[in-house]
């Protein structure tokens, strides 16, 4: 089956020395770009992640310190990578938290702000787990009824991701799918607004989950003492909360989209101060009057008689 495409879709797999999106580093990146005349262009990379990998991680995808250590930095990279992404949706196994998370972390930390605006993100993961829920492994032997070659590379990986994605367009074209609230529909279509939005079920805000959309689209804190409060509602109350997330150890991307809501935030808050200034009071108040002072009266003898008499003299 051929992918039906707008514009060009780019599978990717990250290869990192560890999970961690804020303090980890990627060590080898492919993207396989699917282009809507049905061509296919691969990037395969390996990183200097600047950092030591450990040797718990290097075991599972193969990667040695010995590897890389001749490799580009990914600030070297980073320029050709978002260049031959260019302006395509962006798919990936398990990608929507982590793979776009981390990438997104890379590009930020060597000052390149990559766009995000109305790309469409596709995780296979999501509809294998919600229509089988299994692994990459288990998926790649269920859909396509073979095993993975060299599984943990990063090529091998993409490749795989791809085959079963035009698998489950294949299985699931016409299977009716019903929703936590009882909605029937049939999501897997080959479509990729379709897919986005099967995909993405849960709207986060910054990928990596701390801020989630609610039904009314609004920013909503998915985690800590404020989870299920909108983010603005939080900054009425306290507003310190904006500087203890952004001091605190969050993805970069997570700080970036929190900027934009402090920002807008800021603003709305001018923009009723300068309304209330605006408003003229509706009644003003008359002037005290004044009381007249009395004239001093001339000092008489009486008077002098009432001080000494006070006074004892």
């Amino acid at each position: 089956m051929k992918l039906n495409l707008k514009r060009p879709l780019a599978f990717f797999d990250l290869e990192a020395t560890g999970i961690n999106v804020g303090s980890d580093r990627i060590v080898e990146i492919a993207i396989l770009k699917a282009m809507p005349d049905g061509t296919e262009l691969i990037l395969t990379k390996r990183i200097n992640p600047e950092m030591p990998i450990p040797l718990v991680t290097s075991l599972i995808h193969g990667i040695y310190d010995e590897d890389i250590k001749d490799a580009q930095t990914f600030k070297d990279a980073a320029k050709e990578i978002a260049e031959f992404i260019g302006d395509a949706d962006l798919a990936g196994y398990n990608s929507n938290k982590f793979d776009i998370p981390m990438l997104l972390e890379e590009f930020l930390r060597v000052g390149i702000d990559f766009d995000m605006t109305d790309r469409k993100f596709v995780d296979v993961q999501n509809i294998f787990h919600q229509m089988e829920q299994r692994t990459l492994k288990a998926a790649y032997r269920f859909y396509c009824e073979k095993d993975i070659i060299n599984a943990h590379s990063a090529e091998a990986d993409i490749r795989a991701t791809y085959e079963v994605l035009l698998s489950q367009l294949d299985k699931y074209q016409d299977t009716e799918f019903e929703d936590k609230k009882g909605v029937k529909s049939k999501p897997v279509q080959n479509d990729v607004d379709a897919l986005h939005q099967f995909t993405n079920m849960n709207k986060v805000v910054d990928f990596a989950g701390r801020m989630v959309y609610n039904e009314n689209g609004e920013e909503v804190i998915n985690f800590g003492k404020h989870k299920g409060r909108t983010v603005e509602s939080v900054l009425d109350v306290e507003p310190s909360y904006y500087s203890w997330m952004k001091q605190g150890d969050f993805p970069l991307y997570t700080k970036k989209k929190l900027d934009e809501i402090w920002a807008r935030w800021n603003k709305k808050k001018e923009e009723a101060k300068q309304a209330k200034q605006q408003v003229q009071p509706s009644k003003t108040e008359s002037p005290r009057p004044v009381k007249p002072q009395e004239p001093a009266k001339p000092i008489n003898n009486d008077m002098l008689e009432q001080l000494k008499m006070k006074f004892g003299k």
